[in-house]
């Protein structure tokens, strides 16, 4: 038991969690009993605070753990994190103004609720608002994974059932501070947590190289380990095997991300149309936050750090990496710090995910399907429950599905949530696409997305199933047809899915248009994709049984 490190973690840990349920009187609003402020905030935050936000429920333990992880095991592959981030702002800038502008005028909360009115589809929004609930999970799971291994890292690591005891304690905090303040308590939080790590981040990647030799030395030391080991996709330049797999996981990975609800919470909450445009401006500060990170990876392998063996599952965790890096490279103190800024800030996006998908589940299957006439105070107690089962789903990803990088939690949820791009991101700009037509790309996108994860093997734990999202184009096949056959290249089997979807789309489209089935009524007006705030700071909640209220 690091008992120093666990009091400084403690400290500050509390003294966030207590933040987080004072947040409920920040910036007060008549009630929290209404999703507008429980789940958005009262739709009022500026650009500071959507910055905070925004950056803080995109930057998560994902970052600060898991892709360092995924350096250390497996090389160069890991940095598709980086063109990913790089790539992905300029490329949401104007699909999410429009969605900030159509989303203000008809009051809607979910990208479910956009596409309602956009086709007037309830089963086409039924189906989005599955998607993002089932995608969230395993990234909420992520971020469970990651402060579960800082708490191992300080000892907390017991056998059988008590090896979850991290992971518990995780879930009730978190879902306490959720309940009780939604959105203000991860906005309020994120301040702390991006000042906790870019401390942290600065001081390791100026002070370790000093102490480590030099960048030369630790990128030496990992080429040397890599070129030790025996799989050929490992080191630190990518083989021929894994090109293209990092280039449509970089490529998929970006149009998936603002796909997710919890992206669009942040960008929903924002007051104006300008908040929204400074931000995706100045986000990208955090990729350069994010680079460094990834190069711990490597400076762990220089350290000659090890992972704690998990006593629950007798394997070892490489969650616990980048801890025990600073563990065993600085004093109590500063490693404490370290330990409470990785934690922290593995609740504020679990937070905002989990707030998120109870958003969806309340506006698009509650409301719409079990309780049309629900009055805004059930909303919001729907809508806190529904957070607390959230966090329970993502409990049993990490349980059931183990992969072998806790990233690949992240990147399977990607796959599910990139099938919802032609409903959603290309709905934005066009209603080419029938709504029949979508539904019948889904379904056929999401089934071989299931597929292909299910058929990819985790050599880590054994098991045949679900063991990450890179899969050799040799078992590609498509109705017992092996287009790639005897191919080692690996790709994102997210990209390949969406391929499917889209194709499937286009001639459904042109079936159903031919054949005369009716399209749906669209009941956004193209100026509405333009529009910003009016003097009014609440707009009115989309409506009880159509879900769209127009002003």
């Amino acid at each position: 038991m690091r008992v120093p490190e666990l009091v400084v973690f403690t400290v500050l840990f509390v003294g966030v969690s207590a933040l987080g349920f004072l947040a409920a009187r920040w910036r007060t609003a008549p009630s929290l009993d209404h999703l507008e402020e429980w789940g958005l905030g009262g739709r009022r935050f500026g650009s500071w605070i959507t910055w905070f936000l925004i950056g803080g429920d995109l930057y998560t333990a994902y970052t600060f753990v898991a892709v360092p992880a995924l350096l250390f095991g497996a090389g160069a592959t890991g940095f598709f994190a980086l063109p990913y981030a790089v790539v992905a702002y300029p490329l949401v800038f104007l699909p999410l103004l429009r969605m900030w502008s159509v989303a203000r005028v008809h009051g809607y909360v979910t990208p479910a609720d956009f596409v309602r009115g956009r086709y007037g589809s309830p089963t086409l929004a039924l189906l989005v608002a599955i998607t993002g609930l089932v995608a969230t999970m395993p990234y909420i799971a992520l971020q469970l994974a990651g402060l579960e291994a800082v708490l191992r890292t300080m000892g907390l690591n017991g056998a059988g059932l008590l090896g979850h005891l991290p992971l518990l304690i995780a879930f009730l905090v978190l879902a306490a501070y959720t309940y009780q303040s939604g959105l203000r308590a991860p906005a309020l939080i994120a301040f702390v947590k991006d000042i906790l790590i870019y401390i942290v981040v600065l001081v390791a990647v100026i002070y370790l190289p000093i102490r480590l030799g030099g960048w030369s030395s630790i990128f030496g030391a990992a080429d040397a380990k890599f070129a030790a080991t025996p799989s050929p996709a490992d080191g630190v330049l990518l083989g021929g095997n894994n090109q293209l797999q990092y280039i449509t996981l970089a490529f998929g990975s970006a149009l998936a991300l603002f796909l997710y609800p919890h992206a669009l919470t942040g960008v929903l909450a924002s007051r104006r149309r300008d908040v929204v445009r400074r931000n995706m401006v100045a986000l990208p500060a955090y990729s350069f936050l994010l680079g460094l990170l990834l190069l711990l990876g490597y400076v762990a392998i220089a350290a000659h750090v090890q992972p704690i063996t998990n006593n629950a599952t007798g394997r070892p965790d490489t969650n616990t990496i980048i801890p025990m890096l600073f563990a065993e490279q600085f004093g109590s103190l500063f490693s404490g710090i370290a330990f409470a800024a990785i934690g922290i800030g593995a609740l504020v996006p679990a937070a905002i995910m989990s707030i998120a998908a109870a958003n969806l589940w309340t506006r698009n299957i509650y409301k719409e399907y079990l309780r049309p006439d629900a009055t805004p105070v059930q909303e919001a107690k729907q809508a806190k429950l529904a957070s607390l089962l959230v966090k329970v789903g993502a409990v049993l990803c990490i349980v059931l599905i183990d992969p072998q990088f806790s990233v690949d939690l992240q990147l399977i949820g990607g796959v599910i949530i990139i099938q919802t791009l032609p409903a959603v991101a290309i709905a934005l700009y066009t209603r080419w696409l029938h709504r029949w037509a979508l539904v019948a790309g889904w379904v056929a996108g999401m089934s071989y997305a299931l597929y292909l994860l299910w058929i990819i093997p985790n050599p880590a734990t054994g098991s045949v199933h679900f063991g990450g999202s890179a899969l050799a184009l040799d078992r590609l096949t498509l109705l017992g047809w092996h287009p790639f056959a005897g191919s080692p290249v690996q790709i994102y089997v997210g990209f390949v899915a969406l391929v499917v979807n889209l194709v499937v789309s286009v001639v459904a489209t042109f079936a159903l248009r031919a054949a005369g089935v009716a399209e749906g009524e669209d009941s956004t007006a193209p100026g509405d994709y333009h529009a910003d705030a009016d003097p009014d700071p609440r707009p009115e909640p989309v409506a009880a049984t159509a879900g769209m209220s127009t002003r």
